[in-house]
């Protein structure tokens, strides 16, 4: 995965298939998929599980925490001090 944009990419896919039924409603990057129900706390281990496979990363259980789950834009973030690569 060469980029940030790239790798949300794949992770907004995974929640619209997996999470919005195939129907993406163009939520905004940083609005909460928790506060929106978007995503449930079964749903953030969903989540871990196809970003630790996706990857080849290791969440940690003190990472499991919103500042780093809770939207795209903490998502990429996340994945970003996780590869060692700049978040965009």
């Amino acid at each position: 995965m060469s980029s940030n944009a790239d790798r949300l990419q794949l992770v907004r896919e995974f929640i619209v298939q997996d999470f919005l039924f195939g129907r993406d409603n163009g939520f905004a990057s940083s609005e909460s998929m928790l506060d929106s129900g978007m995503i449930d706390s079964t749903g953030v281990l969903q989540l871990v599980a196809f970003l630790e496979q996706t990857f080849s990363i290791k969440v940690e259980d003190d990472e499991l925490v919103p500042e780093n789950l809770d939207s795209l834009d903490s998502i990429g973030r996340f994945l970003g001090s996780k590869l060692g690569a700049p978040a965009t």
